[in-house]
């Protein structure tokens, strides 16, 4: 059995983004794979991520900052992950505005 078409995360990245662009990369059973592009952009202030998957991200170019509802905030710049358990409430509270940032994000149950 051979493999499916190759991909290229930095193929296709949208210059200057109206909004955060997901592009599901893949969806399989208990696995979405995601590349997320931001530049300058933020969540909604009322707006938290609150998943029943859990979430491995990664920042494969540029920086942005992850907001805490118990008020942590942590940074990411190229090639830092994190991991973030199901139901941590999050949200993005800063990315670069000077440039793209490509984000891997893997959720899974």
């Amino acid at each position: 059995m051979s493999g499916g078409p190759i991909g290229n995360l930095f193929a296709s990245l949208p210059q200057h983004p109206a909004s955060e662009v997901f592009d599901t990369l893949l969806d399989h059973d208990s696995v979405r794979i995601e590349r997320i592009v931001s530049q300058g952009h933020t969540a909604p202030a009322e707006g938290w991520f609150d998943q029943d998957e859990h979430e491995w991200v990664l920042v494969l170019e540029g920086a942005g900052r992850l907001l805490f509802e118990d008020g942590r905030e942590v940074e990411l710049r190229r090639g830092d992950h994190l991991h973030i358990p199901a139901h941590v409430r999050h949200k993005v509270s800063w990315t670069d505005p000077q440039r793209l940032t490509v984000w891997l994000a893997v959720f899974y149950a």
